[in-house]
């Protein structure tokens, strides 16, 4: 109660009582009070104390078409691997222990709130999603669409992590395909995904897989929506005491490969097999010179996002080797 006093106290003295409306309520009890589509919210942020998860039904159902919700996770033990038992249970997905495991929360959360919005023939669209320090923050954008929820499935992955590389592997819950017609020569149809995409053992090490998620796997940020933001810390009027570190992470953001669901960690990689580290400049040159295309994540600063597939990854790897041989010490 002696929270909401001051929330009073700050607003009087700020002269905006007028704007504000103070409530002490139940939060779930106060949004499902206003999931009418003329009463909805045009943005809601959720900061809870651990896990969001229970708000979540409430959030998706009252915030206005095209409105902002906005999420904070802390609970990251549970989203980063160490109890993948409680993670499903919370957030419907299996965590994985593994150097990605920021990125793979953001992921793991997105298909939480997707699920949610989805019972209401509502969808999401991530303009940006935020791993820093001990907690993740997500910003997305709620539409309502039955045929747009028809294709959360190709948004959608298990993953396959192998327990001697750390590879990550994706199998798609669904997909879509063209489908023309007379009538719509424009028009898509679902379709059931084969599999399994990895055998019994690992190409690379001969090591056997666990299986975590589903995942978001689609973009987890809108670049234009990023650029504007970023635009907008550039003008004189924003005096923030963080900006340069707030421009700093945008900028990280705004250069990742917004199409390429997680990421390897260099430090592991040369970890597995006892090599020294290979300069990140090395690594990032050799796919660049290849064809493919590589950038940071901001989750990570030893982080290798890329189109490379993992069998190439792994031949730099070995190439390094020939020329670092591993020490007899190791």
């Amino acid at each position: 109660m002696q929270a909401v006093q001051t929330m009073k106290v700050n607003f009087e003295q700020n002269q905006v009582s007028h704007m504000v409306e103070v409530s002490h309520d139940d939060a779930c009890m106060l949004m499902y009070k206003h999931k009418h589509p003329s009463e909805r919210f045009s943005a809601i942020d959720l900061d809870p104390y651990g896990c969001p998860s229970i708000f979540l039904d409430a959030a998706v159902q009252s915030v206005q078409d095209g409105g902002l919700l906005l999420v904070t996770a802390t609970d990251m033990a549970v989203l980063a691997g160490n109890s993948p038992e409680t993670c499903y249970s919370k957030y419907g997905a299996i965590s994985l222990k593994t150097k990605c495991c920021h990125e793979m929360a953001l992921r793991i959360l997105l298909q939480c709130i997707e699920k949610h919005a989805n019972r209401y023939s509502r969808y999401i669209v991530p303009l940006l999603s935020i791993s820093a320090d001990f907690y993740i923050r997500i910003f997305v954008k709620i539409y309502t669409g039955a045929i747009h929820c028809k294709k959360t499935t190709s948004k959608l992955a298990m993953v396959y992590q192998c327990v001697g590389c750390d590879n990550m592997t994706l199998q798609p819950l669904g997909g879509f395909k063209s489908n023309p017609t007379e009538k719509n020569p424009n028009q898509m149809k679902g379709f059931l995904p084969t599999g399994p995409v990895v055998g019994e053992h690992c190409v690379n090490c001969n090591q056997k897989h666990h299986l975590g998620g589903p995942i978001w796997t689609a973009p987890i940020h809108e670049p234009v929506f990023v650029s504007r933001v970023l635009a907008e810390l550039s003008s004189e009027r924003h005096c923030l005491g963080t900006r340069d570190r707030i421009e700093g992470v945008l900028s990280m953001v705004r250069e990742e490969l917004h199409d390429v669901p997680l990421y390897y960690s260099m430090d592991r990689l040369v970890g597995r097999v006892h090599l020294e580290t290979m300069p990140m400049l090395l690594m990032r040159s050799a796919i660049l010179n290849a064809g493919y295309k590589v950038s940071y994540s901001h989750a990570s600063k030893m982080s290798i996002k890329t189109t490379a597939p993992a069998q190439f990854i792994w031949d730099i790897v070995r190439t390094w080797e020939r020329t670092h041989p591993v020490k007899p010490a190791r």
